[in-house]
């Protein structure tokens, strides 16, 4: 995370997610303040506008088991104070798996893990965005659905709470907008139930398995199933001007470029 702002600048990136602890593990280690410190310098003096945060793979709210819920909220809460502490505006998390409890359940649980978090003191300048899922497993926020009553349920109209959407678990989850009429369509039907202006940010991946696979795998922009043409219809749409979109795709800081470098030509073949 420390090497995360000079990499940014050294591809040109104006928006930047980071990990403000160890993914993997429950208990990872907090920055120091000089560190800290640091992290808040390089980022005034960089072009970046827009640092996210991306919360624990490992955090659920959706659990049904109470020591895992519990635990869940504690982690998240951490990756919020890290945000609050390094002027990171939104924590982007996945809204997690009902684990057999049921979807309505799972939402329940979710909405007020939700609702806890947000009311923590010390953290209104923390957002909480988010993701649409590929819906594999039991995972929730696949359907738009499952979104709007998160909003409604958790947020109660709070500017704090937000939907990101990433574009690989979207065609994984069923939405085809690889055509301009079904680009259109997934739009309006977000609109329809979601709302655009609870809209935050995108991740932009294309998808190594087929649409409607609801499994989550990522690829670079224009090698997978959703191709080039999808993506710079997104980039250009005006409605989406000036929101954060950050890549996800494996390879590294190599393939990060690459995937850059595609959609700034999309942008100059206007």
């Amino acid at each position: 995370m420390p090497q995360a702002v000079p990499r940014a600048i050294e591809l040109g990136a104006t928006a930047i997610q980071i990990f403000v602890q160890n993914q993997q593990q429950w208990r990872g280690r907090m920055l120091g303040e000089v560190e800290t410190l640091a992290f808040r310098r390089d980022l005034i003096a960089s072009t970046v506008r827009h640092t996210l945060a991306h919360g624990s793979y490992l955090a659920n709210l959706g659990s049904p088991d109470d020591i895992l819920f519990e635990r869940s909220r504690a982690r998240l809460l951490e990756e919020m104070q890290g945000c609050a502490a390094l002027g990171v505006g939104a924590l982007v998390i996945h809204p997690g798996s009902h684990a057999g409890s049921g979807e309505a359940d799972g939402l329940r649980r979710i909405a007020s893990g939700l609702r806890w978090l947000l009311a923590q003191p010390g953290l209104d300048a923390v957002a909480i965005w988010l993701e649409s899922t590929a819906g594999q497993g039991s995972s929730l926020g696949h359907r738009f659905e499952h979104l709007a009553q998160l909003l409604a349920d958790a947020g109660g109209g709070s500017a704090r709470l937000g939907i990101c959407l990433d574009t690989a678990h979207l065609f994984a989850a069923g939405f085809d907008f690889r055509t301009p009429r079904r680009y259109t369509a997934t739009f309006v039907e977000f609109e329809r139930i979601v709302g655009l202006a609870n809209l935050r940010g995108f991740h932009l991946n294309d998808s190594k398995l087929p649409h409607g696979s609801r499994v989550d795998r990522h690829a670079e922009i224009g090698a997978g199933y959703i191709g080039s043409a999808a993506f710079g219809r997104l980039i250009r749409d005006p409605r989406f001007a000036g929101m954060p979109m950050v890549l996800e795709t494996p390879g590294g800081q190599a393939a990060y470029r690459r995937g850059l470098q595609r959609l700034r030509r999309m942008l100059r073949d206007l």
